[in-house]
């Protein structure tokens, strides 16, 4: 067996060349400072390039010029306001050095290695008073590490103690300082360093214990947090205040002795009493339905992994004093349905701005804590009537029909595999031959499923697919009555191009996100298309104004021109009302999670329109009176 993998008895792994000489001179001499010398001399002679011949597995360094380590997300709401981090088992923020407090850099290069801008990588005199050490008690108890060796074991090498390990950390060290420059591994160190408590970097350390940003820091916070690098949790001021005090002290003492600070200085700064943080790493967040949504469509753009490590920026299209109104509506109206004897249920509202299909607010239910679930976006529930609108507008959109083309309310049966669809009105009855404007405004049945089964229903689909309905959609007979799941989401979205007379982007929570470094990412400026005929769209919207005005909507009348769709499913499961102004598209949704009956009676027009009156009397308070396009502006599409 050749000396280069001879064990040795205290580590077990393979000792190199170099070290085993030295192990025997050190020997030889009894563990005095001869060996250690030699070692040394050998170090400053350059011997460890010799030493890299035995590491050529080691990794190579040059990697770092691209290196990104992960970093904490942030999520912001439109104005900038701090809703919640994202972040895997490294909470961190990247900063460059110059927005690193210069107290903090002197405190931590006192403490840690106040030679830094003098050595190669290894401090001869370090190693070897560890070298002597760690011969005494025959196993690695000191270290000797210099800021460069720790950054390199950080990023490349295991944390077991060991000779060999050492060494190559040496070796590393090394080549890393021919390839940086000493202010850019300071930098890394800075960023790369654990601070305890799932704190990772200067910067989110700093928030995390001081509760500012490392450029702020003065010289008793930096002295304390640089004490905390040896031992993060037993010296964090969260853990024990007076123990991190002493660490403090012993920090402070070393930059007067190096004469970094002066004795005034050091009195004044031990003196001063630490204003403490809040931990940062696991905080929840300030709008959980929102963050929650947030995540998902970030994940479905970039992936999990880029969303918990990669550092990133993200404008929401919320703002959290308009949300935490949506939030507080939907509690009360919740509070007041139990008072009617509507029990276990949840609500759901979503509002989208049609001129830009921001995402202006949504609420997944009525209470977060008890139930994470977000329905807003997660829940597929049938929208009965609330559909029919998709169907008269691809109808509208054919040319076939008008508003005032006339359809029979009668008695008609369809086969469904084997056996007969035979729809039929709320409340029974027919009415015989009515406008669709009329068969819209009383929410007549039959005549939708008539409608629908005459322009297609693959049609219909189409439509849903161009405004954005993403759920799967069957053609099923009884599609018209709204006999497939959908979200309230989608709802709001689908009525907010109607709002916009057929003017169409995507639905979005996310107005722009960047790197940490400022470069932009996704930028979510709309981009309006027309993707529906106005005349039919403007049509549509006429005809579900007099659904308010005079319909199964009038709880909805908000004082100036809306128009919308009440939706009640069989047995009372599901209850809607889905309505617009052209500054806003709202969608109330009540329901139980376990998809049994509200009650007897319990509609969307009774229940769900008067909170989406409520909500939208706020919302607009301040607006301007805005009115929609009369369908004689634009031109009937050929039949």
């Amino acid at each position: 067996m050749s000396s280069s993998t001879i064990q040795d008895k205290h580590s077990r792994e393979p000792v190199p060349p170099i070290f085993k000489f030295m192990q025997g001179v050190g020997k030889a001499t009894g563990g005095t400072l001869l060996g250690i010398t030699m070692l040394t001399s050998s170090v400053a002679a350059g011997g460890l390039v010799g030493l890299a011949i035995s590491f050529r597995n080691l990794p190579d360094v040059r990697v770092l010029r691209s290196y990104a380590p992960t970093e904490t997300s942030y999520i912001y709401d439109v104005k900038g306001k701090h809703l919640t981090s994202l972040h895997g088992e490294a909470n961190r923020e990247i900063v460059p050095l110059d927005q690193i407090s210069p107290e903090l850099k002197r405190a931590v290069l006192a403490i840690e290695d106040s030679h830094f801008y003098f050595h190669q990588g290894i401090n001869p005199n370090s190693v070897g008073r560890a070298v002597r050490a760690n011969w005494q008690k025959g196993s690695v108890v000191e270290g000797g590490s210099t800021i460069t060796m720790q950054l390199v074991k950080n990023l490349f090498l295991s944390r077991k103690r060991t000779f060999s390990r050492k060494i190559a950390e040496a070796v590393l060290a090394i080549r890393l300082e021919q390839i940086f420059k000493k202010d850019q591994i300071l930098e890394m160190y800075l960023n790369q360093v654990y601070w305890g408590h799932n704190n990772y970097g200067a910067q989110t350390a700093s928030e995390s214990y001081f509760g500012k940003k490392a450029a702020d820091l003065n010289l008793a916070e930096a002295s304390m947090l640089a004490g905390m690098i040896q031992a993060p949790e037993d010296y964090s001021p969260f853990t024990n205040y007076k123990l991190a005090k002493q660490r403090q002290a012993q920090v402070l003492g070393r930059m007067r002795e190096l004469g970094w600070i002066t004795a005034q200085e050091e009195a004044a700064a031990r003196k001063l009493t630490i204003k403490k943080g809040q931990l940062t790493s696991w905080q929840t967040s300030e709008l959980p339905y929102i963050t929650d949504a947030v995540v998902a469509e970030l994940k479905e753009r970039f992936g999990p992994d880029a969303v918990l490590k990669g550092g990133m920026r993200v404008q929401t299209t919320i703002d959290y004093k308009f949300q935490r109104m949506a939030e507080q509506k939907v509690s009360r109206w919740h509070r007041r349905l139990q008072g009617w004897g509507v029990y276990n249920n949840q609500i759901a509202l979503v509002a989208v701005d049609p001129r830009t299909h921001f995402v202006k607010a949504l609420v997944g239910g009525v209470n977060y804590k008890k139930s994470k679930f977000n329905r807003a976006t997660q829940s597929l529930r049938q929208p009965g009537s609330a559909f029919k609108p998709f169907v008269y507008y691809t109808a509208f959109a054919t040319g076939k029909y008008s508003p005032y083309s006339t359809v029979y309310d009668s008695p008609v049966s369809y086969r469904d595999g084997g056996g007969y669809y035979s729809p039929r009105n709320y409340g029974g009855g027919y009415s015989g031959a009515m406008s669709i404007r009329q068969a819209l405004v009383v929410s007549a049945n039959v005549p939708a499923v008539k409608i629908g089964r005459s322009v297609g229903l693959d049609k219909v689909i189409e439509t849903l697919r161009t405004i954005g309905f993403k759920s799967p959609i069957e053609p099923v007979i009884s599609l018209p009555l709204g006999a497939i799941g959908v979200t309230p989401l989608e709802m709001a979205g689908g009525y907010a191009t109607f709002a916009s007379n057929g003017w169409h982007s995507d639905t979005t929570l996310i107005v722009r996100v960047t790197d940490s470094r400022g470069n932009v990412l996704l930028d979510n400026t709309p981009k309006p298309r027309l993707v529906l005929d106005p005349w039919a769209t403007a049509s549509l919207t006429q005809v579900l104004q007099g659904v308010i005005s005079g319909g199964t909507g009038k709880a909805a009348q908000i004082g100036r021109p809306a128009a919308g769709k009440t939706g009640t499913t069989s047995l009372e499961k599901d209850v809607w009302f889905v309505g617009y102004v052209p500054q806003m598209s709202t969608a109330v949704w009540i329901g139980k999670d376990n998809n049994r009956s509200l009650g007897g009676g319990v509609t969307g027009g009774q229940y769900a329109a008067p909170i989406w009156r409520d909500f939208m009397s706020t919302a607009m308070s301040g607006e301007p009176v805005q009115y929609f396009p009369s369908p004689s502006k634009f031109e009937r599409p050929r039949s």
